[in-house]
């Protein structure tokens, strides 16, 4: 094969590298999904934050008497739950409700009797929060919308990173890495899998040690038992061998 290989930096495009593209699509899918979460996330806790936030403008604080509480045992009630039926008036209506959340150690501690401050909604009478746990929980949710964002910035980084990792590993080597002929240490098997072979070449008399890595079932240039291999720019102890097909893509290889 006859080459004609242009000095550093060489025109290469991301398009022209075999199988480059296919895995940036990849990555796209990926992001994509990524980023169709955490939309969903976001608008899921918008709506929320929303709801909260409204909650917390309209309720009123009723005081209210304790039929009964539920508790889990002693030993496991650190950061757990309990509830509360209550008894209270609003709006010259009685209300008997079941189930209000609270803290476990605040429902364990409320017997028959107790009084309990609750936040009560005027749209929904009949759905009051115990007003300590809701103001507790409201001051969580108010980070949500951050944490959102910032996975969302995580997902976009992570596309980043992985245009970037693409380009610095198939692009980069193709421009800017020296064009040397690598001695390989055993032979190539045959496989259609990616191959990491070891090799040495030679620079002013100095023998360089390196990985090489092979795209997949693609013949390298090859000068009798040489491979032609471009170095890595940031990794010098890495070789991407230059395959028949990607030489002549490349415009690099012409008849012989």
């Amino acid at each position: 094969m006859r080459l004609a290989i242009p000095h550093a930096p060489r025109r290469v495009r991301l398009t022209q590298v075999p199988g480059a593209v296919g895995r940036l699509a990849r990555g796209v899918v990926v992001g994509l999904v990524l980023m169709g979460a955490v939309a969903a996330g976001v608008g899921w806790a918008g709506r929320y934050f929303v709801e909260e936030q409204a909650f917390a403008a309209r309720a009123e604080e009723i005081e209210a008497r304790v039929a009964r509480s539920h508790s889990p045992p002693p030993a496991e009630r650190e950061g757990a739950e309990g509830t509360l039926d209550v008894l209270y008036t609003y709006a010259r209506m009685e209300h008997s409700i079941t189930g209000v959340r609270t803290f476990a150690d605040a429902a364990a501690a409320m017997g028959p009797g107790a009084r309990v401050t609750l936040l009560v909604d005027p749209r929904q009478p009949d759905r009051p929060r115990e007003a300590r746990f809701a103001r507790a929980l409201a001051s969580r949710v108010g980070w949500l919308p951050w944490g959102l964002a910032l996975g969302a910035l995580l997902a976009a980084g992570v596309f980043g990173w992985e245009l970037r990792r693409l380009w610095r590993a198939e692009v980069e080597p193709l421009r800017l890495g020296a064009l040397v002929w690598l001695t390989v240490e055993e032979p190539l098997p045959r496989t259609r899998a990616e191959v990491v072979f070891p090799a040495h070449y030679f620079r002013q008399d100095v023998k360089h040690a390196v990985r090489a890595r092979a795209r997949p079932g693609r013949a390298p240039v090859r000068n009798g038992e040489k491979v032609l291999a471009a170095v890595v720019p940031r990794q010098p102890g890495w070789c991407r061998v230059i395959d028949e097909d990607l030489a002549r893509t490349l415009g690099w290889a012409g008849a012989p």
